[in-house]
């Protein structure tokens, strides 16, 4: 143990000349000796790990690789920050890298941590884990009989991928069930379709477009559909659109932007601040509202979350739609990835995000202008939902005038009300929340027309 001893003994004398060294050139300042003691206080904190890592390497019962305890540690103190950021080691890096761009091998699942398991937070349509009956607020204890208690995110997500054919069994904790269910699902290359389309209504002239997330082909797909729907249905025929983000997990904050931006024609559309005012950002709308001015209906739920609530609070801030749903998420941070020199990454919180209007949306969510309840099949009525506020370790929901969101307070009530569960019916006809969307539209239709005719 003296190659350990003596390595100590350099990273010691290391951190503190680090540490000492602008102390040194500032001292004499009030500020200089405050600062002093901070980074006294974090040399003590630092001599502390060297003194725990010394002696797990020297008298744990079996030598431990010196990579996977760094990789542990920074693990878990990112782990500590809030539930989204994380430490991405460099395969976990690469993964995500290859999912952002819309294809991947594993199961089609957006989770994340609740209490040392791996929640489910919406699973994506046409995967194997939405065929697989995977329910947004499952609790994964397990992964092929191995408890997932004890592991990070990124580890969980690296057992939960795989080739394409191999089957995986997930414990699966769900509320309403007595026992744990033990679901098989066999991996597939998991190609993201960002968007899809259908045509909707008695009169078969509205356009529906489901987003599913914002990976980089959605805006590009999106602007597709709003030019081939209206040619399909007959611009003269076209009452509007149905824009569902509902169990949309979110993605990247620059898709949300140029989504939001295809529909408005001006003003802001978020704002992003962070610890520092250098860090805060302006996001506007250029000219060309794609939908031509005809209604919108945004249709949100408790698996709308992130990039999705950016473009359903754009769009209500504007009242340029009608947000129509359930409390959406709650997500309101915006994360940086941070690439490191070992092919890794960090990935973590930066910023909190903004409607145009100064709203916060961080553990409260969207508010529907129009409330609609989703019909539950019996299985799922009782059931409670989870959202933001729900996870530890979740920032405080703040306005960007500093005043408090209120949503602690509102999860409260919500607590006594019951949150609803997201649910999406794999039929049409049997989803409500689409029906009273549907008439909803042709509602605004009708007064528009009533509204533009020569004796109104």
């Amino acid at each position: 143990m003296l190659i350990s001893a003596r390595i100590m003994r350099h990273a010691r004398r290391f951190i503190w000349a680090l540490v000492l060294s602008t102390p040194l050139i500032i001292a004499g300042s009030p500020a200089s000796s405050e600062k002093r003691l901070d980074e006294q206080e974090l040399y003590n904190q630092l001599t502390l790990f060297g003194d725990v890592l010394e002696q797990v390497r020297r008298n744990y019962v079996d030598a431990p690789s010196d990579k996977e305890l760094i990789e542990a540690a920074l693990s878990g103190m990112m782990a500590s920050l809030d539930p989204h950021s994380a430490y991405l080691p460099p395969k976990n890096f690469e993964d995500m890298q290859v999912e952002t761009k819309g294809e991947f091998g594993g199961l089609g699942i957006e989770v994340t941590m609740e209490n040392g398991l791996v929640k489910v937070i919406a699973p994506i349509d046409d995967t194997p884990a939405s065929r697989a009956d995977m329910r947004p607020n499952d609790l994964i204890s397990e992964l092929d009989g191995n408890p997932v208690l004890g592991l990070t995110l990124s580890e969980a997500v690296e057992l939960m991928r795989g080739e394409k054919g191999k089957p995986i069994t997930l414990t699966v904790l769900r509320e309403g069930e007595k026992e744990p269910l033990e679901i098989v699902i066999i991996r597939d290359t998991i190609r993201i379709r960002a968007v899809r389309t259908r045509i909707e209504g008695p009169d078969k002239n509205i356009a529906y477009i489901r987003l599913t997330t914002f990976n980089s082909q959605t805006t590009k797909n999106l602007k597709k559909a709003f030019n081939s729907l209206p040619a399909e249905i007959g611009t003269q025929k076209l009452a509007g659109y149905i824009i569902d983000l509902r169990n949309n997990p979110g993605g990247l904050l620059r898709e949300a932007i140029s989504v939001s931006d295809t529909m408005l024609d001006r003003g802001e559309i978020v704002s992003t601040r962070g610890r520092n005012e250098d860090d805060s950002s302006r996001f506007s709308a250029r000219r060309g509202d794609m939908a031509r001015g005809l209604p919108i209906v945004v249709m949100i739920n408790g698996g709308s979350a992130s990039a999705s609530e950016i473009v359903a609070g754009a769009l209500q801030d504007h009242h340029r739609a009608v947000i129509m749903g359930t409390q959406s998420f709650g997500k309101g941070s915006v994360q940086s990835i941070m690439p490191l020199g070992n092919d890794g990454a960090l990935r973590m919180t930066t910023a909190r995000y903004f409607t145009p209007s100064g709203r916060s949306i961080q553990a409260k969510g969207i508010t529907p202008d129009i409330i609609a309840e989703q019909e539950l099949p019996e299985e799922l009525q009782g059931r409670e939902g989870r959202r933001e506020a729900d996870l530890r370790g979740a920032l405080d929901g703040k306005d960007i005038d500093g005043s408090s969101n209120g949503g602690a307070s509102q999860a409260g009530e919500e607590k006594k009300r019951k949150n609803p569960i997201a649910f999406i019916p794999p039929k049409p006809e049997d989803d409500k929340q689409l029906q009273d969307a549907i008439r909803l539209l042709i509602g605004l239709r009708e007064t528009a027309s009533a509204t533009n005719a020569p004796n109104s």
